[in-house]
């Protein structure tokens, strides 16, 4: 049964960190536009200049989104029926796990300070803390001629430090996300 509260914290700091490992994905798009009807795309600058990330990883978005689009038989063009826009949230959390399992209670030492059956209030008992990065990316389709929101896609989940792995992980956001236009407009 010890051994069994010793593992638990441990299995719950695995569960949440492969929790953590997808990409959450929402779209919401206007019911009487006719999407077969878009050719064609464009990036709003303006729109994306507004975004608050590093120019580096705008970079990094803009082309997940045009070799999305380009696969989904979209051409890039300087009279586009689509503009592209974005904008990004970021939260950073911080989680706290209680390490201290003991025979006196939960998250409690045992009997006395650091004696008895528990780990008492030791230097073992120290919480652990970690930090991560939960992002937000969304992506809007605006129709050119009217300026009017057609469509938008919205992508939340952890993010990475580490360049290479950030890369794959803005692809991942952005593949998954564009995943959502336009097949969920078929009904």
């Amino acid at each position: 049964m010890k051994k069994t509260l010793q593992i638990l914290p441990l299995l719950l700091i695995v569960l949440v960190i492969t929790s953590c490992s997808s990409v959450k994905v929402t779209a919401d798009y206007d019911k009487a536009v006719q999407f077969d009807n878009y050719k064609t795309f464009a990036f709003f600058k303006s729109g994306i200049d507004k975004a608050e990330i590093n120019d580096i990883d705008k970079r990094r978005i803009l082309r997940a989104i045009e070799t999305e689009l380009m696969a989904k038989g979209y051409t890039k063009s300087e009279n586009p029926d689509l503009l592209v826009s974005l904008f990004t949230k970021s939260n950073q959390r911080v989680d706290i796990y209680n390490n201290s399992w003991g025979a006196g209670a939960w998250g409690w030492g045992g009997f006395g300070w650091g004696g008895g059956f528990g780990r008492g209030w030791g230097v073992n008992n120290q919480p652990a803390v970690s930090t991560s990065v939960q992002g937000v990316l969304f992506v809007d389709l605006i129709d050119a001629k009217k300026k009017e929101l057609v469509w938008q896609g919205q992508g939340t989940g952890y993010l990475s430090k580490n360049p290479k792995k950030k890369e794959e992980r803005i692809n991942e956001f952005v593949i998954k996300i564009m995943e959502e236009y336009p097949t969920s407009m078929v009904q």
